[in-house]
């Protein structure tokens, strides 16, 4: 074997880290690379025990309760791979990824190798992918998706009126909050206001404000909505509520740009851009006589269409990932996973109330699983009825698509296989649901 200095020389072109160590985990020599990710120059780092250098992470709780490396595999093991978070000296956290290498006995007293590399660039590169498949709070990478969000923001640069449409539960108000966000106006207040949940009496006094004793109860003069979202963006959610002497009033607002508190004469300007959303056919409502036509046309200058869930059945995963992380902090358990079958069934179900529906699908699996991954036992029985067949066993689905943490390329390779057999052996269908190319799947089957 090379001398230590020889290997150094070698090593410090590396762009990956490289710690040697003895059997008790003593550092004997390390290279520039994993000096600069430690933070730690030479001297300082030989002779000191490996986990003293990973203080709170996993690797060195698990090290020391061993007494050994605990990332040195053994025999007939894979590699065993952790990711880490270690602040630097400038107190800025520096990802890593890490493993450990055995080496074959030899004179200078080394045992293994761990090697270091800094993820920092790695997630940089997932958190822009990420932000190609969101805006705002929405999440999607379908083509229908990609499509609104290209029209949701040509939208958002005007200053027209919006009227967003849309099946219940697929998140009209944060595309609302998405237009705010992305306008001209997004320094200003941001007003939502659910029409439905006001009592018809009320409309015009919250929507307008009203003057100090107005009415019976009015204690004091109060402003409204519109003048509260002044120089911002207001939502008028569920606009087919509203009652027809409250369009009327509405339609005037539009007009003149200037609202009348109730109890007062004399108008005051407001400047607002006004987003109204519906889950009703406001045209079909126009035809009924039900809602005023020409309040209609005002509102329906820039319309957008929120696609339902259904139509994007490929953004399923994806969104299911994203709301199981959010229900793992809410209930304080550790990540959870879908399964592949649990995919196909998700995917197979046609969700009449959209992500809203979802997200409670989602937490009803939660609590009526005990482990890590959400199988179809765990979905309610109308999703779980979609898959034909229990699934043999359980392999969670942890592919790069969904997780951060890349899978070691044999658990990878079965996780393929598991779902090429819950897509009959479609090749094309495995690749869209796992969020690689049919070529990338192709070179990872081949890979193992």
């Amino acid at each position: 074997m090379p001398s230590l200095a020889t290997l150094r020389v070698f090593l410090d072109s590396l762009e990956e880290g490289v710690l040697f160590l003895d059997s008790t985990r003593r550092v004997l020599e390390m290279n520039s690379a994993a000096a600069r990710m430690i933070g730690r120059d030479n001297p300082r780092v030989v002779d000191a025990l490996c986990p003293t250098l990973f203080p709170g992470t996993e690797c060195a709780r698990a090290c020391e309760a061993r007494g050994q490396c605990s990332l040195t595999p053994a025999k007939g093991e894979d590699d065993k791979i952790q990711d880490i978070v270690i602040p630097s000296p400038a107190g800025i956290d520096v990802p890593l990824r890490m493993w450990a290498m055995l080496l074959p006995p030899n004179e200078s007293g080394l045992y293994c190798a761990i090697i270091l590399r800094d993820r920092s660039r790695e997630l940089e590169l997932e958190a822009e992918v990420r932000d190609r498949w969101q805006l705002g709070g929405l999440t999607g990478r379908s083509r229908a998706m990609q499509d609104f969000y290209q029209k949701a923001l040509r939208v958002a640069a005007s200053e027209a009126n919006v009227l967003i449409t849309g099946e219940s539960g697929v998140g009209k108000e944060l595309v609302a909050r998405a237009l705010h966000d992305n306008s001209p106006r997004a320094k200003g207040p941001y007003v939502a206001v659910h029409c439905a949940s006001l009592p018809e009496n009320l409309q015009e006094s919250e929507l307008f404000g009203h003057a100090k004793g107005s009415f019976s109860g009015a204690t004091g003069a109060r402003i409204g909505r519109f003048e509260a979202a002044n120089g911002g963006t207001l939502l008028l959610d569920e606009i087919g509520e509203i009652s027809p002497a409250t369009q009327t009033r509405l339609l005037r607002v539009l007009q003149e740009r200037e609202i009348v508190r109730v109890g007062e004469n004399h108008p005051r300007k407001v400047d607002v851009r006004v987003v109204a959303a519906t889950h009703r056919d406001l045209a079909a409502l126009v035809a009924r006589g039900e809602f005023r036509e020409d309040l209609y046309y005002r509102l329906h200058v820039l319309p957008l269409h929120v696609p339902a869930l259904r139509e994007r059945r490929e953004d399923i995963a994806l969104l299911a990932s994203q709301l199981l992380g959010e229900l793992s902090g809410r209930y304080h358990r550790p990540e959870l996973r879908l399964s592949p079958e649990a995919i196909v069934a998700m995917e197979s179900y046609p969700w009449p109330g959209n992500v809203r529906q979802l997200f409670n699908a989602l937490e009803y699996a939660v609590v009526n699983s005990d482990g890590t991954t959400i199988l179809p036992r765990h979905l309610l029985p109308d999703v779980a009825a979609r898959i034909e067949s229990p699934p043999a066993a359980p392999v969670p689905l942890s592919l790069t698509r969904y997780y951060a943490t890349p899978l070691p390329p044999d658990e990878e390779h079965a996780q393929i296989r598991r779902m090429l057999d819950a897509c009959g052996g479609n090749k094309a269908e495995a690749a869209r649901r796992l969020g690689m190319s049919r070529t990338t799947l192709w070179k990872r089957l081949n890979r193992a």
